[in-house]
């Protein structure tokens, strides 16, 4: 069965055979492997994307997959090089999945919880950039002493402003009429 299907799509593979060179010397590049900069791998995919304009007409019925590879390209543009330019960061959404999946996965064997915990909700985005910041390298006591105090106060208030909302919408659910009590006589935030 197999090689009855290759036979009678035989005439197809040159042309995808010819397509997926350009779309694997994007992928290699886009890998990164000698570690250059952001600008040298911007400059390697614009010479493959330039290369795949210039050479469409010769993948026959697949130029339009050419055209449609073009446009995805254009459209992950603006955000597609930033990942060269941060030591260190994830390059794909893939490793970003495994490195917050590995952070749920830690914190359920901690707490025995199966879901996320109300607090994730409050303080996630600064427990999840410890967390991760810790397990890549421990801060030393200069590392926390060098901290910017205000920029700290400034995020504990705004964490605290979560708090205070989730906790007066729950006290709302409960009893509407003392929440408005409660409401009237809170001083602005």
């Amino acid at each position: 069965m197999i090689a009855r299907a290759l036979e009678r799509t035989a005439s197809l593979w040159p042309g995808v055979e010819y397509a997926y060179r350009f779309v694997h010397a994007v992928a290699h590049w886009l890998g990164n492997p000698h570690e250059e900069s952001a600008a040298m791998v911007r400059w390697r995919v614009n010479g493959v994307l330039g290369a795949m304009q210039r050479y469409r007409a010769k993948a026959g019925a697949l130029a339009g997959a050419f055209d449609h590879f073009q446009k995805v390209a254009r459209s992950y543009r603006p955000g597609l090089f930033h990942t060269y330019m941060v030591p260190g960061l994830p390059r794909t959404n893939n490793d970003l999945e495994q490195l917050f999946g590995s952070q749920r996965y830690h914190k359920r064997r901690a707490t025995g919880r199966k879901t996320a915990e109300p607090g994730a909700v409050l303080r996630g985005s600064v427990r999840l950039l410890a967390a991760t910041a810790t397990r890549v390298q421990a801060p030393t006591a200069r590392d926390l002493g060098a901290a910017n105090r205000e920029h700290w106060r400034s995020l504990r208030q705004r964490l605290e402003r979560g708090r205070r909302a989730r906790t007066l919408r729950t006290r709302f659910r409960h009893d509407p009429a003392a929440y408005r009590q409660l409401s009237n006589n809170m001083p602005a935030s």
